[in-house]
């Protein structure tokens, strides 16, 4: 499940040019210096990649909680049957909710903070800004959150995350050297097997929730990791 995550990031590079890449346009890379701005570049990318392995261990600490509940089996599976409903409800009966008003707030500090950052161009500076970066609003990263869940497990949760980020590294840093490296019709083609690749994701989460018996795929579950509510009672 954790390969479902690079695979994820690498598909889903496109679409984070258009939520990131403007970002990426307004690094200040030493432009003069390939060596320096290919640092610069690095320490961006891995302030990104912290900020999504910060996240994917607070998201696995949940899943974790869950899981202590003996719900592992039913988690994965409402993961998987989530991920397949996003894909398939449109994008505006989920927005505009007022329940997201401090969520927007503090996004707005965050971007505010970003901009701000983007005028520096210390060592750091590449690094507040990735790390920034990586707590921006996307649909994407949504759906590799909810695989974070899934895994059950904190650390677990930060490397589905990391390797999300990995995924899109490639990408993100190749339009920074060239310009129109995809012809649009090709961007359209691979913008199309995203959603289909996140239904496959649920679909696969859903099959491991069921636990079919099927190496690496979908495990029985140990007998000994569900949660009973049974009291022995010992004579004295």
């Amino acid at each position: 499940m954790l390969s479902s995550a690079l695979v994820l990031g690498l598909l889903g590079s496109l679409h984070c040019l258009g939520m990131c890449g403007p970002i990426a346009f307004m690094l200040p890379l030493d432009r003069e210096n390939n060596a320096r701005k290919t640092t610069q570049l690095f320490i961006y990318h891995a302030g990104r990649l912290l900020a999504y392995g910060v996240i994917g261990v607070l998201f696995g600490f949940l899943g974790k909680g869950l899981s202590l509940f003996g719900v592992q089996q039913k988690l994965s599976i409402g993961i998987g049957v989530l991920m397949i409903l996003l894909v398939l409800i449109p994008a505006k009966y989920l927005n505009g909710h007022r329940i997201l008003t401090p969520i927007y707030s503090i996004l707005g500090k965050v971007k505010s903070k970003l901009g701000a950052e983007l005028k520096k161009k210390t060592p750091d500076a590449f690094l507040t800004i990735g790390f920034l970066n990586g707590f921006l609003p996307c649909g994407l990263v949504y759906m590799a959150l909810l695989g974070a869940v899934a895994m059950g497990n904190p650390l677990q949760g930060g490397l589905y995350m990391m390797l999300f980020g990995l995924g899109t590294v490639p990408l993100m840093s190749a339009v920074v050297y060239s310009k129109g490296l995809f012809s649009n019709s090709l961007k359209f083609k691979i913008q199309k097997l995203i959603p289909v690749f996140v239904v496959i994701i649920g679909i696969l989460f859903i099959v491991r929730g069921l636990g079919l018996g099927i190496p690496y795929v979908s495990p029985k579950p140990a007998p000994g990791n569900s949660v009973t509510a049974t009291i022995e009672c010992h004579q004295p």
